[in-house]
């Protein structure tokens, strides 16, 4: 019984808990609804203020929407029509750099042309220099060519005999009847051309050496036929026919250069022999005025005398234009009395004694007679 009883005990109690827990969760699930309609609620608020957030911003929306449209369209339209100007400038700088360099293109073109017939002269000077004699006739025209450019005809002469039976390439004749100058157009190129193209040190000190020795000889020989004492001047001109070669043998070969100054040779450039001759023509240009000068001081003496001549009979033309003057004026001067004589003698009014009753009979005509009885006028008054 007590087992039964207690059993039964905790079974109400246990169904009073249980009703409690009921009524607990159903005051708790009541809550729940309460709080979830009242966040519901809550929510339909917050919705409807979300839907009128969102009209107005769609509506802000559209409005910014159809100004950026236009900003855009006038954007691009304004770009549409730069672009289109820079593409017009474009195109014109196109088509006038398109034009300047087709003329580049025809001086260019004209520029080859002309490297082309250069190479090709430059190809005809070299196998002009590859040969030696042709060589020598390379630099003695171009030596002529200078003497006879810068001096008249008659003060120079090519390959003349002098007394040992030499030729020299040129003799210049020198004022005052001095020797002439002597200019020598040989050049040993042979000896150069292989010390230029020598490119090791040993062999362009060989080369070196070759070449101040060949030099060396052609100075002597130089030197020993052409200076002759009282028939040349006491100096010669070595002609070089590049200024290049010139440069570098003062530069290379000072040593060589001294020695051809002892023997009195001159090596000169192209340019120094332009100037040397230049200044003998003006010492030629100055003989030539001092042999003219008597000649000149004759002619003007022989005008002074024409002109004191002339002075002479100018002053003899003007005496007589005096002397005619004078009288011209004396002419003048009588036929000034006899004007106003013939006017003194034209206002006169004379009348005769014996005839004066005649006269007063006479209305109409006068008679005027002469004291010499010669001269009888007759003057007739009409009315």
């Amino acid at each position: 019984m007590t087992i039964a009883a207690a059993a039964a005990v905790v079974l109400v109690l246990l169904a009073i808990l249980f009703l409690r827990s009921a009524a607990r969760r159903q005051r708790e699930s009541a809550r729940q609804a309460a709080e979830a309609e009242a966040r519901l609620s809550e929510l339909m608020r917050a919705q409807s203020e979300m839907q009128g957030r969102l009209s107005a911003m769609a509506e802000t929306l559209s409005a910014r929407q159809s100004e950026l449209n236009q900003a855009v369209s006038q954007r691009l339209d304004g770009m549409t029509h730069r672009i289109g100007a820079t593409i017009t400038e474009q195109t014109k700088s196109t088509h006038e750099n398109l034009r300047r360099l087709q003329e580049r293109l025809a001086v260019i073109d004209a520029a080859q042309n002309n490297i082309q017939t250069l190479a090709k002269d430059v190809v005809g000077l070299q196998a002009i220099l590859s040969n030696k004699q042709t060589r020598g006739a390379f630099g003695q025209g171009r030596m002529e060519a200078i003497v006879a450019d810068g001096l008249p005809m008659g003060a120079y002469a090519f390959q003349a005999m002098l007394s040992n039976g030499t030729r020299p390439d040129c003799t210049i004749k020198m004022p005052n009847g001095a020797p002439p100058l002597v200019i020598d157009a040989k050049f040993p190129l042979e000896a150069w051309n292989a010390f230029r193209e020598a490119t090791a040190p040993e062999a362009r000190r060989a080369a070196a050496q070759a070449f101040r020795r060949d030099l060396d000889v052609h100075i002597r020989d130089v030197s020993g036929k052409y200076l002759i004492s009282g028939e040349t001047q006491e100096m010669a001109f070595l002609f070089v026919p590049s200024e290049s070669i010139f440069a570098e043998i003062h530069e290379h070969f000072e040593a060589a250069v001294q020695k051809a100054q002892r023997a009195r040779v001159v090596i000169v450039s192209p340019s120094l022999l332009m100037l040397s001759i230049q200044v003998i023509q003006a010492v030629l240009k100055d003989q030539r005025m001092r042999e003219q000068a008597h000649l000149i001081q004759g002619e003007v003496a022989l005008l002074m005398e024409d002109l004191s001549r002339l002075d002479d009979r100018t002053r003899k033309l003007q005496a007589h234009f005096l002397a005619a003057q004078k009288d011209v004026e004396q002419i003048i001067t009588s036929t000034d009395k006899l004007n106003r004589r013939g006017a003194k003698i034209g206002a006169m009014e004379l009348e005769a004694p014996a005839e004066a009753e005649a006269a007063h009979d006479m209305p109409q005509a006068q008679v005027v007679e002469s004291r010499t009885g010669l001269l009888k006028l007759r003057v007739v008054d009409e009315e």
